[in-house]
């Protein structure tokens, strides 16, 4: 195989603004490719519930075509939503605000929402089914694969995994990104 392909230039700028932050916990290059691929397809408003520096952000920004979809991103640390802004400060398609995601609730609906896997009560398929329009897609990353039913992670059965593949709401699938890494996306039916 040769090299891989190169970083699209708002990624790069994300790594970089990223880097000076003193700020290490971004979106992999394998998921942020994965993003892309699925922004490309989406018009209407994207979200992103926890931005960081903005490195995932910069992954759906790359993706999409047109003028017809826009990004909106919510940080809690306010410095790591202000390091995202000046990646995006020329940017009339995304908005980056320092807030906790909860103010994107009355945003919605989404037609793509991205964010990490965390709590089953935050990002649990009750607390997020209702912020994606229909057609819309949830990505979720930051699993760990497991070859077995029900899922198991740390010793104990992984309640957000086994939500999210098993919720009739949605068609979803759990994706291997990398020998380390899975990541579930899930289309609302």
């Amino acid at each position: 195989m040769s090299a891989p392909p190169d970083l699209p230039a708002v990624v790069e700028r994300a790594f970089e603004v990223s880097r000076r932050s003193g700020y290490v916990s971004f979106c992999r290059n394998e998921t942020g490719r994965l993003l892309a691929m699925l922004a490309a397809t989406r018009d209407g408003t994207m979200a992103e519930f926890g931005t960081g520096c903005g490195v995932g952000t910069a992954w759906l920004r790359s993706g999409v075509r047109g003028e017809k979809a826009r990004i909106v991103t919510a940080e809690l640390d306010a410095k790591l939503a202000k390091a995202a802004t000046e990646i995006f400060a020329e940017d009339h398609l995304v908005e980056v605000l320092a807030a906790d995601w909860s103010t994107l609730l009355d945003r919605g609906p989404y037609s793509l929402l991205f964010l990490d896997s965390g709590q089953p009560g935050e990002v649990g398929v009750d607390a997020i089914a209702d912020l994606v329009e229909d057609g819309g897609i949830v990505v979720l990353d930051d699993f760990t694969p497991c070859e077995q039913w029900p899922p198991i992670t740390y010793g104990r059965v992984d309640t957000l995994r086994e939500q999210w593949l098993t919720d009739e709401r949605f068609t979803a699938v759990e994706v291997m990104v990398a020998p380390d890494a899975s990541t579930i996306i899930a289309t609302k039916r």
